[in-house]
């Protein structure tokens, strides 16, 4: 999978390219599709035309690692930027492609450590095309292939997994914008 501009994963990408092909949901068929989607604790941003979902435990800087997704958008490090959801998502299976939107109570919001919840400009629904997990206790150095696929939702989708302690955005970033050397 790509994002307009940029690599992500490139063979695990083309594994999955199948995802990037089909048009998106029409948001009737979302707002029909409601009851059958499951709530997580997570946050999400678009990526270009793709979602990065953010998982982790409580306190592990979630809604930090959208907000400086949303910030690094907007200083030009991506080509768009937008926050889907804090906190709070509903995920669904359609098609092969995993669809993410907010919780509706927490849509437009966002906590910002030091100032409480915030409002903010938000895309309502968004296909996943790569999962952040922070605090990964399985994190490594030089992660095997197996470890860099996640399944939600019964999506198989690319997996950053990110050591606790180690700021996610540069990171997140070289994965957004590298291809897999092979090796």
């Amino acid at each position: 999978m790509t994002f307009p501009g940029s690599m992500i994963f490139s063979e695990t990408a083309a594994h999955f390219s199948g995802l990037c092909s089909k048009p998106p949901p029409s948001e009737a068929r979302v707002r029909r599709d409601l009851n059958q989607s499951s709530t997580i604790h997570a946050s999400a941003v678009l990526v270009g035309a793709r979602a990065v979902l953010i998982r982790g435990p409580a306190g592990s800087g979630k809604s930090q690692l959208a907000l400086a997704l949303v910030r690094a958008g907007a200083s030009g490090a991506f080509p768009f930027t937008r926050l889907i959801g804090d906190d709070r998502l509903h995920v669904e299976a359609a098609h092969g492609r995993l669809l993410v939107r907010p919780a509706e109570a927490l849509a437009g919001l966002v906590e910002v450590r030091g100032l409480g919840i915030r409002k903010v400009p938000f895309e309502g629904t968004a296909v996943v095309g790569l999962v952040v997990d922070l605090a990964a206790p399985d994190s490594e150095r030089l992660p095997e292939r197996k470890s860099a696929i996640a399944e939600v939702a019964g999506i198989a989708l690319p997996r950053l997994a990110v050591a606790p302690g180690e700021d996610p955005l540069p990171l997140l970033i070289a994965a957004l914008h590298t291809t897999d050397s092979g090796i």
